[in-house]
Formats: C-alpha cells, sequence, structure tokens
C-alpha cells in the first residue's frame, strides 16, 4: 500500500522559531505531507496558539528572545500533555540534549536540518504520541472497569448486608428505617470529619449491623413495653457480643470492621458503659461514631416503652451527656452537621410515607 499524504490531514504541528525563513521553510517540507502547520516566532506567540488550537506536534527552537524553548517545552508537558514536542537547536551540546529528554522531549533536532532525518523525526514523535493516548486510554478503561467492579461488589455487599440485618432489626422496626438512618448518618458524620471515601464507604455499609446481635435477644425482652429489670437489662447488653460473634471470625475486613462496632457501639467515653467497660481512644473510632448517630435516632423516635422526643429534647439530653458518653470532638462535628442530618432524616421520612401511600393504593386495586 501507498503512502498517503491525505492520512495527515487531522495533524496540527506548531512550528516555533524566532528566525521566519526557518518556520516557513519547515513548513514547505510538513505541507506537502498532508500536515496542518502554524508558525509562532517566540514564547508569548506560541503559548497563545497551543492555548487556541489542539496541536498533536510542537517543533521548537531552543534558542529565542525572551523565554526559552525549554520554558515551553515544560509549560507544554504540563497544560498540554496530549501534545508531543521536538527541540531543535544549532549547538550540539549533549547536556541540553539529555536536559530536553529529561523534560518530556521526544527528540532533538541539530540545525541545519537533514530533511530525510527530519520527517523521519517527526513521523516517529506523531506515531510515539499515538500509541501513548492509545496506552493511556487502554489504562483508564482497565482503571473504570475496576471502578464499577468494584461498585457493583460494594453494592451487593451493602445488599446483602442490609437484608441480614433486616432479620434482625423486623421485630422492632418492620419498615427498616432505622436500619439506613444509621447507615447514612454515619457516613455523613465520617465525611465531615475527614475520613476518605473508602472508610465512609464501610461505615455507611457496617454501621446498620451493628445491633445485629439482637437477633439471639428473647422477644419478651426486647419487645417489652415497659422498664427492664436489672437482669432483663444484662440479657439485652449481650446483644453487642452475639453481634460481634456473628460478623466476627473472618477474613473479609468489611465484617470485621461491622464486628468491631457491633461489639463497641455502647461503650462511653468515660468508660462507664459496655461490655468491656472502654474509654477513651480505646473505644474504636467507628463506634464512637455509631454511638452518637444511634442514640440520636433512638432518641427521635418511637420505641415500644417511650414515644419519640422532640429534635431540641434530643439535643438537649445528647449535651447533657456529652464528654461522659460521647467524644467531645466527634459531638462537636455532629453538631456543626446537625442541619444536614436533619434534612436526610426528612428525605428517609418523605420517601418511606411515599412508599407507603404507594403501597396500600396497589393494595386497594
Amino acid at each position: 500500500m501507498s503512502y498517503d499524504p491525505a492520512d495527515n490531514k487531522n495533524v496540527s504541528i506548531l512550528i516555533v522559531d524566532d528566525e521566519k525563513y526557518i518556520c516557513v521553510a519547515i513548513s514547505r517540507w510538513l505541507e506537502p505531507e498532508g500536515y496542518n502547520c502554524v508558525m509562532a516566532h517566540d514564547y508569548n506567540e506560541a503559548v497563545a496558539s497551543l492555548e487556541l488550537v489542539e496541536f498533536q506536534l510542537v517543533i521548537s527552537d531552543i534558542n529565542m528572545p525572551g523565554k526559552s524553548g525549554i520554558e515551553l517545552l515544560r509549560v507544554t508537558k504540563e497544560r498540554f500533555p496530549r501534545t508531543a514536542i521536538l527541540m531543535a537547536t544549532a549547538v550540539d551540546e549533549r547536556n541540553t540534549a539529555i536536559h530536553a529528554l529529561e523534560l518530556g522531549a521526544y527528540g532533538y533536532l541539530i540545525k541545519p536540518f537533514d530533511k530525510n532525518e527530519f520527517m523521519i523525526n517527526v513521523a516517529s514523535a506523531l506515531e510515539r504520541r499515538r500509541h501513548e493516548l492509545r496506552s493511556k486510554e487502554y489504562e483508564r478503561q482497565l482503571e473504570q472497569e475496576v471502578r464499577d467492579r468494584t461498585a457493583d461488589i460494594r453494592n451487593r455487599e451493602e445488599e446483602i448486608a442490609l437484608r441480614l440485618v433486616w432479620a434482625a432489626e423486623f421485630r422492632d422496626d418492620t419498615t427498616g428505617e432505622h436500619i439506613r438512618r444509621i447507615g447514612m448518618f454515619s457516613a455523613i458524620l465520617a465525611e465531615a470529619l475527614g475520613y476518605p471515601k473508602s472508610f465512609v464507604d464501610d461505615i455507611r455499609i457496617a454501621s446498620p449491623m451493628h445491633d445485629v446481635g439482637k437477633i439471639g435477644v428473647p422477644d419478651h425482652i426486647l419487645l417489652k413495653p415497659g422498664k427492664l429489670t436489672s437482669e432483663e437489662f444484662e440479657i439485652i447488653k449481650k446483644h453487642t457480643e452475639i453481634g460481634a460473634n456473628i460478623l466476627g471470625g473472618t477474613d473479609i475486613p468489611l465484617l470485621q470492621f461491622a464486628s468491631s462496632i457491633a461489639l463497641s457501639h455502647h461503650e462511653r467515653w468515660n468508660g462507664t458503659g459496655y461490655p468491656q467497660c472502654l474509654a477513651g481512644e480505646d473505644i474504636p473510632e467507628a463506634a464512637r461514631i455509631v454511638a452518637i448517630v444511634d442514640e440520636y435516632d433512638a432518641l427521635s423516635y418511637d420505641r415500644v416503652y417511650r414515644n419519640a422526643y422532640s429534635q431540641e429534647k434530643v439535643i438537649e439530653i445528647m449535651q447533657q451527656v456529652n464528654g461522659a458518653h460521647f467524644e467531645p470532638r466527634i459531638f462537636e462535628c455532629f453538631m456543626d452537621i446537625f442541619p444536614d442530618i436533619r434534612e436526610v432524616r426528612a428525605s428517609i421520612y418523605t420517601e418511606d410515607v411515599r412508599l407507603l401511600v404507594d403501597h396500600a393504593l396497589q393494595a386497594s386495586l
């Protein structure tokens, strides 16, 4: 198959040299081969052209008035990374050539140019650029596939976790609202505390499993409408250890994380909690986060033994035990984002009402 200059019709080349006749001479070599050529005669003109047109290749002299070709090389690699660049000079200096190549130049041309050598360098630089862009695109596609698969696995983990937790929650929270709220509230608070996205995602999925140990608590205690006896309270306290045992003993990091939360979310900052009487930073921080949002949610909604408190009363109660039950730093952050917490709470309530209405309408048909 013969070479067709039309193959280069979509290739734009910027030629930069303070000697205008050199720019013209290079253009006369390149344009018959199908390349689109634009000329610039100093650094500023070159940068202005790069900002207007996406060039596949820059051919630049090194020694120019004002900023040099080396400066142009730097700004091209930084601001226009998809553009290849060849450096040209009348001085054959090994150190300068090595420096240019280290900065990312695709080649180093010595004046006066040999046409055949010059054209080979241009074709080689463009081919190398095409290969690098294809490789980067392939890497980007692979990374996206990994992200998509990870997200799919994460979604499945979350769905499985929620369905398992509903088995424990169904007896005293038939809508599953509590576990959804705990996940969302914990994630919002963790993000506000500055945790990375991976931690935020983990606590959003793991925190709803904090009470999975309730599955081991008898109904007559769990659903008792009145005050628990001291013996009954000791039994219900066991849900922390039951939950930790259900979720523990695995090499799956997410379940290990959830096991730690299940075990420690009733510990108190002053060491008076259960089951291990941990205090301060000995309590896992994820459990300290969940302890606050769990208490908020528990006070904000009806329970079999009492009605929900107003939001004002909830905050008043929580402020009274801050520093004793809660870590002050995390509670302060919770108060800072409280408007966001209330907004999420309202949105979940609205959605649940909509689903209940839809279900009732379907049942009546």
